[in-house]
């Protein structure tokens, strides 16, 4: 049994770690200051002897005996990130510093949640993990990119000054049950807005392309990431190479979903990346790992799960107001 935290833990990803950790035999501490986390997300949790629930918010010190450490805090949504992007940038640059500073002390390795963000709006596609990448260090997705390349160097650099063990993971476009109805990223707009027969919001032309993975495919890859030799650090790409138009996003959405919701079209918001789909290649050779769960498959499973939300109108209510 490992004693494992993880910060961020009642998050949309960070709750299915936790589920999935402790159905491996583990002890795990799932640390959030429930900034866009929340407790429903772990509620099945509490009471399970090896699970511990900690309010703390990750750019303050934090104090404990761990094996391994998943660094998972931040919010990931612009809609999110950009309510408070000095709080985003402060999450990622001060929680990588005292998560760091932890594992330097106890010996934990330690997994940092990168993001496919770190490649900006790409001039390689698909991006392979030398991509330099191309991002605007002034604009409103600034606070979250460069807090996450910031957060890559801090890691690389007690890795090397200090032997500290640790993982970087870059993570592309993920779904799945427990993401927040008003999450705000295009999985769940369009869920939400084809179960409500609204119009579906599609910014620009729609031809802008995304690569979807499931939430259990990338729980797999991070666990397979932390699993491996002192030797392996990253960055590594974790994400589905299947790449779809956000316009055929909304058809499939509304097919699954017998949608009766008309397209709207926004202008599209600054520094939106056009293209953006990994190259796994490390990840197939190393961590043997590639998604399995396709889109279809993925967005039926995740529908089911909003169909029961939809239905409870006090529960969306509270959500949609947070």
């Amino acid at each position: 049994m490992k004693r494992i935290l993880i910060t961020g833990g009642a998050g949309f990803i960070g709750s299915h770690l936790c589920e999935r950790l402790l159905n491996e035999g583990n002890d795990v501490i799932c640390m959030d200051n429930f900034l866009t986390g929340t407790k429903r997300n772990i509620d099945h949790l509490i009471g399970n002897k090896y699970f511990e629930l900690v309010r703390h918010d990750v750019i303050l010190p934090f104090y404990a005996e761990v094996d391994e450490i998943y660094n998972l805090a931040c919010p990931a949504s612009p809609v999110h990130y950009q309510v408070n992007p000095i709080k985003t940038i402060k999450t990622s640059v001060m929680g990588a510093i005292n998560m760091l500073g932890l594992a330097k002390r106890t010996g934990a390795k330690i997994l940092q949640a990168s993001t496919s963000e770190v490649y900006g709006n790409p001039e390689v596609h698909p991006q392979p993990e030398s991509y330099w990448g191309n991002v605007n260090p002034l604009g409103s997705r600034s606070s979250y990119d460069e807090g996450k390349r910031c957060a890559e160097s801090l890691f690389m650099s007690y890795y090397h000054q200090n032997a500290v063990q640790i993982k970087i993971a870059r993570i592309f476009n993920t779904y799945g049950p427990r993401m927040r109805l008003n999450d705000g990223r295009v999985v769940s707009n369009f869920i939400i807005q084809a179960l409500r027969n609204e119009p579906i919001t599609i910014y620009g032309h729609g031809k802008q392309t995304r690569s979807f993975q499931y939430v259990d495919d990338l729980v797999d890859g991070l666990i397979r990431l932390m699993n491996t030799n002192k030797d392996v650090t990253g960055p590594v790409n974790i994400g589905n190479t299947n790449e779809f138009s956000v316009e055929q996003l909304a058809g499939m959405i509304k097919r699954l979903t017998n949608s009766k919701s008309e397209i709207a079209r926004q202008t599209l918001p600054e520094d939106d990346p056009m293209k953006r789909k990994p190259d796994i290649s490390i990840a197939k050779r190393l961590l043997n790992w590639e998604p399995r769960i396709g889109l279809e498959r993925g967005l039926g499973q995740t529908i089911n799960y909003y169909k029961t939300k939809i239905d409870n109108t006090e529960y969306i209510a509270k959500t949609l107001n947070v």
